[in-house]
């Protein structure tokens, strides 16, 4: 996803929660090759029943993120799409993701639209990533839960800070 798409023309839309993946589908639809539509997904292990199974959930659910140029034309051909409540505004215009934000995720979301897991080493205390998204992101790491493979992350999206928690492994230091 870095370096091929434009990190100024970011908009989201405001969804139906559980519907991302559908309002997409039928953006897809209606826009062809006009505008790239994104679901940010993250990949998380959860435990049922006693076993542990991989399980991948929307990183901002309730939103869907668009790349292009968005006119008055387009406007229109948001409307009526199942699902779809609004696009996000600044008054009269639409809203538009700070670069910053978009950078910072651009940098997580590995293959496709999926945040995969990353390799982090405790050392005195300290996290330092070894390998996957979060290399160079150490900053952003709020705690890491080693039972879960989870690191609480802070980011910004929409201007508001966020915490999200993304898988992580946990590797144990050579002695």
């Amino acid at each position: 996803m870095a370096g091929s798409i434009d990190p100024h023309n970011w908009y989201a839309l405001f969804v139906k929660t559980g519907e991302e993946d559908r309002v997409k589908e039928r953006l897809n639809y209606r826009f062809k090759e006009e505008l790239t539509i994104l679901v940010p997904k993250r990949r998380l292990r959860e435990r049922r029943a006693g076993n542990w199974y991989f399980r991948t959930r929307t990183l901002f659910p309730g939103y869907v993120l668009v790349n292009g140029h968005i006119d008055m034309y387009s406007l229109e051909r948001f409307k009526n799409v199942p699902g779809l409540f609004r696009l996000l505004r600044s008054g009269s215009e639409p809203l538009r993701i700070e670069p910053c934000e978009m950078e910072v995720l651009s940098r997580l979301i590995c293959n496709g639209e999926n945040i995969g897991f990353s390799q982090v080493l405790m050392e005195n205390g300290r996290v330092r990533v070894v390998d996957g998204p979060l290399v160079s992101l150490e900053g952003h790491i709020i705690s890491i839960d080693r039972r879960k493979g989870r690191a609480k992350v802070s980011l910004n999206f929409l201007g508001e800070p966020r915490t999200v928690e993304l898988g992580v492994s946990v590797l144990r230091p050579e002695d």
